[in-house]
Parts: structure tokens; sequence; C-alpha cells
């Protein structure tokens, strides 16, 4: 079976990331990368080879990777992918390309603006109400994903006072802040309860020590869904919080990856939380027992995001898909994306779209003139006189001459609708 190649999707997500910067947000790199998996068959020569580069896999394993996940979807990741086409702009090799998509790629003519709203409402949960573009009539080809899950919490979190984010007493060290600043901002956190999250310190290359927690959804036809927090010292690049967290994904599916003994960390209160010792009654082999908890903000986030930046691949995508057209094409794309993470679960979509759009003229230089009859100037009305065989002798005569000196306001006639035709 065919797998999403970890790797290249977790150095496409940096890519995008970057892209966007370190603002908050949300997006979905493999919603963007399956597009571009798409369109990699239909690319030749230097553009194959770029489009390889920014996926990370040649154009085959790609297209077969976006296969296996779109003709099996998940059940708890809802999933779509459409490609449609101006009526006229359907070639040869365009059909050829479009017949080698996944089987769950929809086809056909291209809807108008209402049509693929409605589309991303439809595979989104109804949590995106617009497509991320525009259509209009420079619009030849389209080629549009969405992935959307909505998930209850297998264990729902407890609610505890948001002072609860930071530490528990201040040391030396914090004596200027007895509390985080989200910790003095909101009023209420997420706290893990006793049973059914997982949580751990992690070691990682990028981001050195960080925090982990893991939350799994309620299962759905034997498949789940766990959705990761990743928390390293403020210190850290947030491209290197985001890489580490790629990194961890696909081991904590399933345990604990890069997990640290607590008894190999510092007492009190650090980057990562606080951490305490104490005398117990244990029936740990050793004597030495571990756990962890974790508190958590609540978080939403909406945005759209401009996928046409260098190295994002889609650029490319326009020049492959304007070979399949015949014609050099530009080429819009964008992804909207919102999340919501809450106390009982978590809900989020991503709607991708790319255009390839008949190529603007040339960029010159445009003077307009707006001309203003303003002083006395000559009316001239000049017959034309076209005939069965030929230019009439009237043509071109003209039948009445003035010269206006003497304007005057517009009559009520003027001033009236316009007469039915007759």
């Amino acid at each position: 079976m065919t797998t999403i190649p970890y790797a290249p999707l977790a150095r496409y997500a940096a890519r995008l990331h970057a892209a966007i910067g370190d603002r908050h947000h949300v997006a979905s790199p493999l919603g963007a990368w399956l597009l571009l998996a798409l369109a990699a068959p239909a690319a030749t020569g230097a553009v194959r080879a770029e489009l390889a580069e920014v996926l990370g896999v040649d154009g085959e394993t790609a297209a077969a990777t976006a296969a296996a996940l779109l003709d099996r979807p998940h059940p708890l990741v809802p999933s779509a992918t459409a490609v449609w086409h101006r009526p006229g702009a359907d070639t040869g090799p365009l059909a050829g390309w479009r017949d080698g998509l996944p089987r769950a790629t929809a086809t056909g003519p291209l809807p108008d603006q209402a049509g693929l709203d409605a589309w991303a409402r439809e595979h989104t949960l109804g949590l995106i109400d617009r497509f991320p573009l525009t259509v209009s009539p420079r619009v030849l080809l389209a080629l549009a994903g969405a992935l959307a899950t909505r998930i209850s919490w297998a264990a729902p979190f407890d609610l505890v006072p948001g002072s609860a984010l930071g530490p528990d007493r201040p040391t030396d060290a914090d004596a200027d802040r007895t509390v985080g600043d989200w910790a003095g901002k909101l009023a209420r956190a997420l706290r893990t309860p006793e049973h059914g999250h997982r949580a751990w310190i992690a070691s990682t290359g990028s981001a050195g020590d960080v925090a982990v927690h893991a939350a799994a959804a309620v299962e759905r036809d034997g498949a789940g869904l766990v959705v990761l927090s990743v928390l390293a010292d403020p210190t850290v690049r947030p491209a290197d919080v985001l890489a580490a967290g790629y990194a961890l994904a696909g081991a904590a599916v399933d345990g604990e990856p890069g997990r640290r003994s607590l008894f190999d960390l510092p007492l009190g209160a650090g980057p990562l939380g606080t951490l305490r010792e104490e005398r117990v009654r244990t029936s740990a082999r050793d004597g030495r027992e571990e756990r962890q908890h974790a508190v958590l903000p609540c978080w939403s986030a909406q945005d759209e995001h401009d996928l046409t930046a260098p190295g994002l691949g889609f650029a490319a995508v326009g020049r492959a898909l304007g070979g399949l057209l015949g014609t050099q094409v530009g080429v819009e794309a964008r992804q909207a994306a919102v999340a919501h993470y809450g106390r009982y679960g978590f809900e989020a979509a991503a709607v991708t779209g790319a255009f390839a759009l008949t190529s603007l003229p040339p960029e010159g230089v445009r003077r307009t003139a707006e001309l203003r009859f303003g002083h006395p100037y000559a009316v001239l009305a000049v017959a034309t006189d076209h005939r069965a065989d030929g230019t009439g002798p009237w043509h071109g005569v003209p039948v009445f001459s003035a010269w206006v000196a003497e304007p005057q306001e517009p009559s009520d006639g003027d001033l009236a609708d316009p007469p039915e035709p007759a």
C-alpha cells in the first residue's frame, strides 16, 4: 500500500509555514501538497523536475500517494478533489491527464461562483462558506481540494482557572512574571483528565526538549485521529517547533517518541512547565514513578493563504497545465483554512484552489482621456449608404452640419426613461 511520504510532506510544510510567517494561523500543507501531486503527471521536462523538487518525490510517486489517500478516504477526515474545465478548453492532452486522476476526483465543466462556494461548504462540513478564489471569464481550468474533520475527544478536558497556564509559584528567575502572559489573560484553561490523554517531554533535534500533548478522538470504523500540541522554549523559532512536531507526528500516533525520563530533568519551573518531586507509596518496579499532566488554552484560527509564493510549486503547476491546454497561462492559488480546539473536541477544514488563467497581455502604458466639449464646437450628420451592389452615392455625405455655441439644459424628454422599442 502506498503511504504518505512523511519527510517530503514535512519539508513542504516548512516551506508553507515559512511563507505564512510567525503570526497566529492555521493551514493544511497536505491539502496544498495533494493538489500539486494531482498536477504532477501533467508536467514535462524542467517543469517536471521543479515539481519533483517541491514535492520531495517524483511525480509518479506523488500521484500514486494522492490516489491512495483520496480513493480510500479516512472516516474522520472527509476529503474531496475536483478538476473542472471551461467548455472549449478541453484539449486531447488535457483529457489524457484527466483520465489518470484518482477515481474520487470529480471532473466536468467549470461551475459558477455559487457552485464553487457550495462545493466548499459541502466538503468542509459547513466550516468554510466560500471558495478561496473568484471565478472569471479568464479561468480555463480549476483544481480544487478539500479536507475537513470534526471530532470529539475520547476523554474531554477538565476546566481549570487560566492562572494554571503559569508556574505554580514564582522562582528567582520568574520574579518579574508570577504567571505567564496567557495565564494573566484567560479566565479558564483546559487540563488533561486522569485518563485518556498522553503528555510527555521529548528530545528533538530542531527544537531541543519539547512538551508534547496528545488528545485522541473517539474512533470510527477502527480509524482515529490524534491531535498533537508541541511546546518548546519560547526562544526557539516557530519554524523549528513546527519541524519538531512533524518529526514526531508519525510515531506519536502510537507511542511517545523521544520521551525523556522526568528523573533526568531539573526540578522547578522551566520553559515547559514545572517539575516537582514528593515522597509517595508507589508500585513502580524501581520505586520511581512518573506522571505528566498538561494545561492548554482553547484556540481558534481562520486564514486565507496565497500559494503562489516562490517555492510552493503552484507557478510550476500553471506551466504544466498550460502545456496541456496548448497555451501560455497564468495561475492563481489560495487556501482557506479554519480550526477550533476546545474542551470537547477539535474541528478543522481547508479548501485549496488553483486556477489556470488566460495570460494577460504584455505590460505597457495606458493613457485615458476624458474629452470635455465645454466651448463651441461643430457637429456634422453624415450619411452612410450600404447597398446590395456596393456603396451608394450618399455614403459619406454630410447631410446636416452645425456649430454649437448656445448649450441648454436637457429637456423633460431627455430626462425620461427611454421609450420601449417599436
